[in-house]
């Protein structure tokens, strides 16, 4: 309910008429800007369109616009203990695997490095940004480990507890998996070709339009062959399903942080839009394999 397509591809189709998408960049910063002031004039553009479309449309944007929020998730606070944060994401990975999420993940990406270190005939490599315990890495590199797969997993967080426990699980397990210190806004310069696939993972909408449009943008010059984005899909249903999901794990914090995020889950066509700017090009694809919208953008293989 809550993409509004039809609306939304008019609004973009008036972008597009009027010259003023996609934007130019020429450096990181004007990226950022741009991203976020096209991403808004999208959304007001999409607000006239449905108010032309009729009652159904305008109420739907109506019900969005009053869900929409700006507000930093709990996690994200930086007056939080590291110590607590630890038990947020904790909370998170139990909640996923009681979901089967994880699985659905490591079947998407696995395929992928199959493929890739088939193709290739060497080790390939994976980074993922905004780790938080590890969850997903330690899963991916635990199946990769047992089908044989050549592959190194690199996790990363801003936050150093998440690091140093998550290398010590991983020694502790002898995995193909190594922790990394990384603000996944502000990347190093790693060598060109360093990766072969950067993913993100229920952590898309924790960044403005123009961050996420950097990450992407970075993962071109250090990622060989895609950047892989995983998040919730913005629905009416997800609002009210992914606190009262979290509220399972008797976290009053944690629930919160589900509404919270769910609210400001994108929409498809804006992580269309974000992919588009960032990378000039039209060669990636969003998908929707719910509860999740997966975007895809190649890169030179």
């Amino acid at each position: 309910m809550l993409q509004l397509k039809k609306e939304g591809d008019l609004a973009l189709a008036n972008l597009r008429a009027s010259g003023e998408y996609p934007p130019e960049w020429h450096s990181s910063k004007e990226l950022e800007a741009k991203t976020n002031d096209v991403v808004a004039r999208f959304l007001e553009e999409r607000f006239k369109v449905s108010q032309q479309l009729g009652a159904t449309s305008y109420l739907t944007e109506l019900v969005d616009r009053a869900l929409r929020t700006r507000e930093n998730e709990w996690m994200d606070d930086s007056s939080r203990s590291e110590g607590e944060k630890l038990e947020m994401v904790k909370a998170l990975d139990r909640q996923n695997n009681m979901m089967r999420l994880y699985p659905r993940y490591v079947t998407l990406l696995l395929s992928l490095l199959e493929e890739l270190a088939t193709r290739e005939q060497r080790q390939v490599s994976i980074l993922e940004l905004a780790c938080g315990s590890g969850g997903l890495a330690v899963a991916l590199a635990e199946e990769a480990q047992r089908k044989g797969v050549p592959v190194s997993v690199t996790a990363s967080d801003i936050v150093p507890k998440f690091i140093s426990e998550g290398n010590e699980l991983a020694t502790t397990k002898k995995l193909p998996l190594s922790f990394m210190l990384l603000n996944a806004f502000d990347l190093p310069d790693f060598s060109t070709g360093t990766f072969d696939l950067m993913v993100m993972s229920q952590s898309l909408h924790h960044f403005t339009p123009g961050q996420l449009a950097i990450i992407i943008a970075e993962a071109a010059k250090h990622t060989t062959t895609a950047f892989i984005g995983i998040d919730g899909y913005r629905s009416i249903l997800l609002t009210g399903g992914v606190p009262l999901m979290a509220s399972l794990q008797c976290m009053p914090s944690f629930a919160l942080d589900g509404l919270t995020s769910a609210r400001k889950f994108y929409t498809e066509l804006e992580l269309d839009m974000i992919a588009e700017i960032a990378t000039g090009k039209r060669e990636h694809t969003v998908t929707c394999d719910w509860p999740l919208s997966i975007l895809t953008v190649r890169f030179h293989e």
